[in-house]
């Protein structure tokens, strides 16, 4: 399916996105209703977990899902969205497509229903969820080893970094000093990928307290 967009404008807040969102996973036919379970936006993109239910109670056959104990499926969906010249507009895909964005965080992967292949697009996407989620967020002064040595614009390479930051304008932007030169650089999230702390900035900054729980564990 290709993009849709709203030339009324009626979508022009986080809270009207939401709303719609909740709308489009929401459907009453004669035999099946399906309902909003959980989203939330990554950046432009929202996640939702939708469930489907057979309004006689029996079970939802599908070939995709396993049945859950209530005879219902869950299954997950991505909406890319963007603004054009004010109008809103989305493209959805179901997980089992293979949607390339993959930030659904855990607890809504959690929700859905178990997957019938265990090679299929779907579970590859939700695997991709979850590596993203695993990616460490480091905090201030935390020295880094890089899973593998990352190329510079100059040609250099840097695998040994600290998380720092610098402003612009009033605003804290994160990057990180090359232990070899000194020098900052702007590192994305995925290529902390695999990373390995070596040592943390918040046990660092206080070696009292440090002793005092080396001797607790003694």
């Amino acid at each position: 399916m290709g993009w849709l967009f709203y030339t009324d404008r009626r979508v022009k807040t986080y809270a009207d996105e939401k709303a719609e969102i909740a709308r489009l996973c929401t459907s009453h036919g004669d035999t099946r209703k399906t309902e909003l379970v959980k989203a939330c936006k990554v950046g432009s993109t929202w996640y939702a977990a939708a469930k489907v239910t057979n309004l006689d109670g029996t079970p939802v056959e599908d070939a995709t899902y396993m049945t859950d104990a209530d005879g219902s499926i869950t299954f997950g969906a991505v909406f890319l969205t963007r603004y054009d010249d004010g109008s809103w507009g989305y493209k959805d895909m179901e997980e089992s497509a293979g949607p390339n964005e993959s930030r659904a965080p855990p607890g809504l992967i959690e929700l859905l229903s178990d997957l019938k292949d265990p090679d299929s697009y779907a579970q590859d996407w939700r695997q991709r969820c979850r590596d993203w989620a695993s990616i460490p967020e480091y905090q201030e002064g935390d020295k880094i080893k890089l899973a593998a040595p990352v190329t510079l614009t100059d040609g250099s390479t840097c695998q040994i970094v600290t998380a720092t930051h610098y402003r612009r304008g009033r605003q804290k932007r994160r990057c990180y000093r090359i232990a070899e030169t000194g020098g900052l650089v702007r590192l994305s999230k995925a290529t902390l990928a695999g990373s390995e702390l070596l040592s943390s900035a918040k046990g660092a900054a206080s070696p009292v307290l440090a002793e005092f729980l080396a001797g607790q564990g003694g």
